[in-house]
């Protein structure tokens, strides 16, 4: 069996990919690029091919299947970047990776600390020598109710890490689970725009939830909310967003996701105008902590998200189920 791994990170994935070849007994060919036409020949001879989340189209995966690929393995939670009904028509098996959620929603709460403290805006006056007080003070957590989007495994860790600092916990699900009762109340989406300070994304992307945070959504929130992002750029209103931070609406975001970040994240763009007007308007405001996509990335998360390509390549090729499995 052979894996091709796209997008490989040769200063932090590669060690893995040794590690888990020998482990697994399968060997893998890589590149740094992402599929495009010049190396979409590499695929001939693998039965997985691996990505982190980047453009697939479903030509490329035309393209894999006619070079013998079986497998799309995904080295991310995510998976919204992969054509799914060409790969259902084309008899592709699909995964993703899973990996501990304390590292998101650890840099979830982060975000929401820095936020509340305006970290942001003091560490760039302290920058500039600016060591006064006006304008930097901030809110204490403790006081404060946050809302959570979300409760699958990240978003039930960010429930029972907060538990500590003592805020009220709103949760909202649309199969709601009873682990979080013992931290938190579920209640109506509605309710929780109308009484959260704060409101953290922790949801997959799909067709119904496309810009779930829109100017509606927005306008039944607090006036000064704070928004927190570290799922998916597609569950916010580019314009929306911009518009409340404009306004007031939004006392401040924490954003590791923006929408149409593809292209962008992970590549030095340095000098260069980049193609995202929503992300140079966001990068403008002082009240904005951004960060590129970098929740997920810890030495622990990172090893998982490359074992799980040589796990569900195994499990797919071996007959045995694989709990990463993305149902077609």
């Amino acid at each position: 069996m052979k894996i091709l791994f796209y997008t490989l990170r040769p200063f932090d994935e590669l060690d893995y990919c040794k590690q888990f070849s020998a482990q697994y007994g399968i060997d893998y060919v890589w590149t740094t690029e992402a599929p495009n036409p010049g190396n979409l020949e590499l695929a001939r001879g693998c039965d997985s091919v691996s990505t982190n989340p980047c453009l697939i189209t479903p030509e490329d995966l035309e393209c894999f299947a006619n070079a013998g690929v079986r497998y799309l393995t995904c080295r991310s939670i995510g998976y919204d970047h992969i054509p799914l009904e060409q790969a259902k028509r084309l008899g592709m098996r699909v995964s993703h990776s899973s990996y501990p959620p304390a590292g998101v929603a650890d840099y979830a709460i982060m975000l929401m600390l820095m936020c509340t403290r305006k970290v942001g805006q003091i560490l760039r006056r302290a920058d500039a020598q600016d060591y006064s007080l006006k304008g930097k003070m901030g809110r204490d957590l403790s006081t404060m109710t946050v809302g959570v989007i979300g409760t699958g495994n990240i978003g039930r860790t960010v429930l029972r890490h907060l538990s500590g600092f003592g805020c009220r916990l709103l949760a909202y699900d649309l199969f709601p689970n009873e682990e979080p009762r013992q931290y938190a109340e579920y209640v109506p989406l509605d309710t929780l725009y109308q009484e959260c300070d704060i409101i953290s994304l922790h949801t997959n992307a799909t067709p119904e939830n496309y810009h779930l945070i829109n100017r509606d959504a927005i306008a039944r929130m607090k006036d000064g909310v704070i928004l927190i992002n570290t799922a998916r750029g597609t569950l916010m209103e580019p314009e929306a967003l911009v518009e409340g931070l404009e306004s007031g609406k939004i006392g401040a975001a924490g954003l590791d996701v923006v929408e149409q970040e593809n292209g962008l994240f992970y590549y030095n763009h340095a000098g260069e105008a980049l193609q995202n007007r929503e992300l140079a308007m966001l990068r403008s405001f002082p009240n904005v902590v951004f960060t590129p996509h970098t929740a997920f990335y810890t030495d622990v998360n990172v090893a998982h998200m490359v074992e799980s390509a040589f796990q569900a390549t195994r499990a797919f090729a071996m007959g045995e189920p694989c709990p990463t499995e993305v149902k077609l």
